[in-house]
């Protein structure tokens, strides 16, 4: 779990880290969220002379915002956790809850590498690929919460089996756990991962290059489809493989490049904030949701401090 205290110019003020500990069970992970965030908020109080005046906070799975219900959350094992009234009751002070990938996506939009994009889409290449869509400040939930869902697009019809049921999705092809699936496999290697295949790629091994390029062609596939029906003006790619540096992004933007015809190609960029993204978008949220219940005749605030 990570934490911070977020000045009303999006800096970060303090930062703390703790261990999940999901072996303990799902009412633990709880406690402990709520433990930590009482915690931050007392620090906050007697570092910077007052307390927090929002909550922000980002959660993995299935998340229904504007309830502030942590709806499912395989790792976690939370169903249907009302976590925005746990917190506020713990707290007391206004809490916003939102979904991990889109708080990153809200924090590399407005403080990261999307600074000055109006539209851009966010994608983190970690054990699957998740995305963000950003929209003039904002991430695009969709009607349902599920916008963004980019690794479960099909770009290899008839493909291997996705943990969603369909066959051929973008993560399963191209994502981090997908290369060193590959690579673990075309290394005869049951350690090795994407990093280690990154590896192999810069030193020029035969194998990783095939490996790598699969990876990159199903990453194009799947990028072109975004491009085509989002047209974003930045593309931010993020997440484990992004690691590899120019090693993965100098190819892909090549295979972006070659199969665009009249879509208008985008930057392609990495992003800037790595594991902290979520945390920082986290206190975003906070501060957004303080802006919306001011008085319309207030200003926005500035000083005080969000627990995220």
């Amino acid at each position: 779990m990570k934490a911070a205290l977020i000045g009303g110019d999006g800096t970060s003020l303090h930062e703390a880290r703790r261990a999940t500990e999901r072996d303990r069970g799902h009412e633990a992970v709880v406690e402990s969220i709520l433990d930590f965030a009482a915690e931050l908020r007392v620090y906050g109080e007697e570092r910077f002379g007052e307390p927090a005046a929002a909550a922000g906070v980002a959660v993995p799975g299935i998340v229904d915002a504007e309830r502030g219900i942590a709806v499912y959350a395989a790792n976690l094992g939370w169903r249907d956790l009302p976590l925005r009234d746990l917190l506020t009751e713990r707290i007391g002070v206004p809490v916003a809850l939102g979904h991990d990938v889109r708080t990153g996506g809200l924090a590399e939009g407005r403080v990261g590498a999307g600074q000055g994009a109006d539209r851009f889409l966010f994608l983190p290449l970690g054990t699957g690929i998740a995305g963000a869509i950003g929209i003039d400040g904002r991430i695009e939930p969709g009607a349902h919460g599920y916008a963004g869902e980019i690794g479960h697009i099909v770009v290899r019809p008839g493909g291997p089996l996705c943990g969603c049921g369909q066959r051929g999705c973008l993560e399963r092809l191209a994502s981090a756990g997908a290369v060193s699936r590959a690579w673990a496999e075309a290394s005869g290697d049951p350690d090795a991962d994407a990093a280690d295949c990154a590896k192999a790629v810069e030193s020029g091994d035969e194998k990783a290059l095939a490996v790598w390029q699969d990876a990159i062609d199903a990453l194009a596939d799947g990028l072109v489809t975004a491009i085509t029906l989002l047209d974003p003006r930045t593309l931010i790619i993020g997440g484990g493989l992004a690691e590899a540096g120019e090693t993965l992004f100098t190819p892909l933007r090549a295979a972006v490049e070659q199969r665009v015809t009249f879509q208008k190609l985008p930057a392609v960029v990495p992003a800037a904030l790595g594991d902290t993204a979520g945390c920082l978008g986290a206190g975003l949220l906070a501060w957004d949701l303080l802006a919306t219940r001011a008085e319309p005749s207030a200003a926005s605030p500035t000083s005080s401090e969000v627990t995220t």
